[in-house]
């Protein structure tokens, strides 16, 4: 029941994505103001992450997921009847609120019914699923705007997700019942609980592995990446909305995939990471060299794609590097990197194309932000690495006992 509020609030997150082009007529604005929609719903995402993992370990994950499914339902309903500008970005913030609170409960419900091995696992099987609603958010999404026009098609999905908050409102925070409920916090102690989740080298590296691997996937498929193919590239509608149909594809198959090995070798992660953030740049300098084949820019699009499951890794060193009774906090925290980043890119492409009018330049952005990403994770790794070593030392007991390599010498001190 839980996953399927999940696969909502994907396929609400990702429905503007193949509706960009309908958006930009219905409401009468270029690319900045159209990138606005997708800036707004990510920075409400991103800034409810830690007060989701408050709220979450305050009143429980059933809850909150409830209250998720009435908002999202309400936001698309109302985005389904706007036909002002200013009307279409309160629908979408309404949207965001309830997009935001959904998969750090799923994440705690996770941890309360699966044990820290089957973690990992159990995540990407349910990113793998909420792909699903991404994939309804491509070709199936195209050829119901086509057929039944704006208002129907988001009038539809909105009730529809709004009536299914009954059926959320049966599950069980535990397998025994009702989450124990944490009492209510000063804001001066939930700062301080921020800030030493924070200090923890774990959380800043799932924060950074979130930042690098989910950003090129994500906007891609949440905003420019079908006005990408249709305008840089040549691309029908109807194929452009094929490959994102095949990037969704790839990341459901990949998602569990990648969640057996991680879960049997947790040691292989951050290599699994490093690996992909180096072909992604790679491959992301020759999408800008310019127009390619479908066939082509569907494989690319499919590898570049595998960022979006590998994006899970955050929260499974999060949760490995904190207590249970801060894994909503941590959890928050790593999530805010990807949605931080997908943010920037989305801004940071929309404003490049009003000024240059190009795909070719504006997309430098999100190649910009990979590379500071994957920066900032080398970083991190090693000076979690360094942490861990340090316990082993000490003859404490770790959550993944690794092996020292040659450039774990020269780690950097925490700054």
């Amino acid at each position: 029941m839980a996953v399927v509020v999940y696969m909502a609030a994907v396929f609400h997150r990702g429905s503007l994505g193949v509706a960009s082009l309908e958006a930009a007529d219905r409401f009468g604005v270029g690319p900045t103001a159209l990138g606005t929609f997708t800036v707004l719903q990510l920075l409400v995402y991103a800034s409810m992450q830690v007060p989701t993992g408050l709220l979450v370990d305050r009143f429980g994950p059933r809850r909150i997921l409830t209250a998720a499914a009435l908002l999202m339902g309400t936001g698309q309903v109302l985005f389904a009847v706007a036909s002002s500008y200013p009307v279409g970005l309160v629908a979408r913030a309404v949207l965001g609120f309830g997009d935001a609170m959904t998969f750090i409960s799923l994440l705690r419900l996770t941890s309360a019914h699966f044990s820290a091995r089957q973690y990992s696992l159990v995540v990407s099987f349910t990113a793998a699923l909420g792909g699903l609603g991404n994939l309804a958010a491509t070709v199936p999404l195209t050829l119901l705007l086509h057929n039944a026009g704006w208002t129907t098609t988001f009038l539809v999905t909105g009730l529809v997700t709004g009536v299914y908050a009954i059926v959320a409102s049966r599950l069980k925070d535990t397998p025994h019942g009702p989450a124990p409920r944490t009492e209510a916090m000063k804001i001066r102690d939930v700062v301080r609980g921020v800030r030493e989740t924070w200090r923890i080298p774990g959380t800043r590296l799932g924060f950074w592995v979130h930042f690098a691997t989910m950003q090129l996937p994500a906007v891609l498929a949440l905003l420019w990446g079908f006005p990408y193919l249709v305008n840089a590239h040549g691309l029908s509608e109807a194929v452009a909305s094929s490959v994102l149909g095949v990037m969704v594809i790839v990341t459901i198959v990949s998602g569990p995939l990648i969640g057996a090995v991680i879960g049997r070798w947790p040691q292989m992660r951050m290599f699994l990471v490093a690996g992909y953030l180096l072909v992604a740049v790679g491959i992301w300098a020759v999408l800008l060299l310019g127009p390619l084949p479908p066939v082509l820019l569907g494989v690319v699009f499919a590898v570049l794609s595998l960022g979006l499951p590998l994006s899970a890794i955050g929260f499974s060193i999060g949760r490995d590097y904190n207590p249970l009774s801060r894994v909503g906090t941590a959890s928050g925290v790593v999530n805010v990197g990807g949605f931080l980043a997908t943010t920037l890119a989305a801004l940071g492409i929309g404003l490049l194309l009003d000024i240059t009018g190009s795909f070719k330049y504006a997309m430098v952005v999100s190649v910009v932000l990979t590379t500071l990403g994957t920066w900032r994770t080398a970083v991190w790794w090693r000076r979690t690495r360094a942490h861990v070593f340090a316990a082993q030392a000490r003859g404490e007991q770790v959550p993944v006992r690794i092996r020292p390599r040659r450039w774990d010498s020269a780690a950097l001190s925490v700054s």
